[in-house]
């Protein structure tokens, strides 16, 4: 028996296929290609389809399906929210992929949840009772696991640090998705190079030459390893927020790691230390003390492997 993991993001849909002792069986992956609403959805269900069938005819049926999607999965009453899927406001994906998978049991998670228990099952939390990831991409969100368990909060929010504040001045620009996250995800990065593009009408840099829709945080960062200033000056600003952001999540959790992941951990790797160590100017000292701050081991599969394990235990509930 084999377990499906779905992991659903802002413009694709990876899926998995695991052995219940968390071997990958395959994997694949599709772009959305800008659909939205109940489009999204029907790709969906269409690849759990087509993978249950497979499954079947190679004798190696589901026995379970688990998903995370890029938002909020409201356990009360089964839908969930993701704001960069158009439409994806109480959306009925449970009820959606139960139709086309009847009589296996069905979990869904929040990407960030399941991103730190996929490092627990098979990644960089294995041994671990308490550790957090921090997954910086298009947006940043925190995935917590404390004292074995973990934790979504009253309406399943929990995580979401891109509104996390860590200076004073408020400023409208932080309304849509938070302080941190305005300045230091993938976005942010490249919204804070427009910014002083703008301002800076002297500058005649790399990051020059891709202005416009190609500066990206990839741009940002390949400017830096050419030592461009404003790509510096760039970097090294995410670092404090980073390493802010590592200081208080140590000072309150006090996990045995940090994990850092998505797709800007990628080319952020190389500055894990100079964010343990401004996180150290800031952080519980004997916290900060006993903390590893790591890579995540399972790159951009960590969601998938995270659904694998919640389909595992989509079982067990089942069999209780």
């Amino acid at each position: 028996m084999s377990l499906l993991g779905i992991d659903l993001g802002g413009t694709k849909l990876a899926t998995a296929v695991f052995s219940e002792e968390a071997e990958l069986l395959r994997q694949e992956c599709l772009p959305l290609e800008k659909r939205s609403g109940a489009a999204v959805g029907a790709l969906l269900t269409a690849q759990v389809s087509k993978l249950l069938q497979e499954q079947l005819q190679q004798g190696d049926p589901v026995s379970a399906i688990g998903a995370c999607v890029p938002g909020i999965s409201n356990r009360k009453d089964s839908t969930v929210w993701a704001p960069n899927i158009p439409g994806w406001e109480n959306y009925p994906l449970a009820a959606e992929i139960m139709a086309v998978a009847p009589g296996i049991p069905v979990a869904i998670d929040s990407d960030r949840t399941c991103y730190i228990m996929g490092e627990a099952w098979k990644g960089a939390a294995q041994g671990c009772t308490d550790a957090i990831f921090i997954g910086v991409g298009t947006g940043i969100g925190m995935g917590i696991m404390a004292d074995s368990h973990f934790l979504r909060g009253s309406n399943d929010a929990a995580g979401a640090i891109g509104w996390m504040t860590m200076e004073r001045s408020w400023l409208p620009k932080y309304r849509q998705c938070g302080h941190f996250e305005t300045l230091a995800s993938g976005d942010g990065i490249a919204k804070v190079a427009r910014e002083l593009l703008s301002a800076d009408v002297s500058y005649n840099g790399v990051l020059r030459n891709n202005a416009g829709e190609r500066l990206n945080a990839a741009a940002v960062f390949a400017a830096y390893e050419q030592e461009d200033p404003l790509a510096r000056r760039i970097i090294a600003e995410c670092i404090v927020w980073w390493g802010m952001a590592v200081a208080n999540l140590v000072s309150i959790f006090n996990p045995e790691k940090i994990i850092m992941g998505g797709g800007v951990f990628g080319p952020a790797i190389p500055l894990i230390p100079a964010i343990y160590e401004e996180a150290s100017k800031w952080g519980q000292p004997l916290s900060m003390n006993s903390v590893e701050i790591v890579p995540s081991q399972l790159g951009a599969m960590a969601g998938c492997w995270g659904a694998g394990w919640l389909a595992l235990q989509a079982i067990k509930a089942a069999n209780d």
